[in-house]
């Protein structure tokens, strides 16, 4: 099942109306692996469907997340970003200078969160992790060191 006929599914196991913005905004939506605000939402989906408000996009994507189908991020920059609610539990690189986010995910960094809450005397209910990242710039670097 594409991730489109899953949002689709869970709107219609909570009863929601699937109208045809909403088809397109969900489209649009699971499309996207860059977590986009409303406003970038709303440019994509005008490219498919001109008519479709930019308040029809917000009154979505916030029924969406009341539904618990949209996860809201606020990466640094303040914007409210959206991604569907993922399958899997994954963390976030996020590149300051570009505002990219990258989705990853370790065994290693889940085992060494359980190991310090444990030791601290405590089970993790949930979590998120975000990292805030910049390039490493090699080329500048090596230039600088022949100089």
């Amino acid at each position: 099942m594409s991730s489109e006929q899953t949002i689709a599914a869970l709107c219609r196991e909570l009863g929601l109306r699937i109208t045809g913005p909403r088809r397109v905004i969900m489209r649009v939506l699971s499309e996207s692996s860059d977590h986009p605000d409303v406003v970038e939402l709303h440019r994509r989906v005008v490219a498919i469907e001109p008519t479709i408000s930019l308040a029809t996009v917000y009154r979505t994507v916030s029924l969406l997340r009341e539904k618990g189908i949209l996860e809201r991020h606020t990466f640094g920059d303040r914007r409210a970003r959206y991604e569907t609610v993922p399958r899997e539990h994954h963390d976030h690189l996020i590149n300051i200078e570009t505002g990219d986010v990258i989705e990853f995910q370790s065994a290693e960094i889940e085992r060494l969160q359980e190991e310090i809450a444990r030791q601290h005397g405590f089970t993790i209910i949930s979590h998120r992790l975000e990292i805030y990242v910049k390039p490493i710039q090699k080329a500048r670097r090596s230039r600088q060191t022949r100089e």
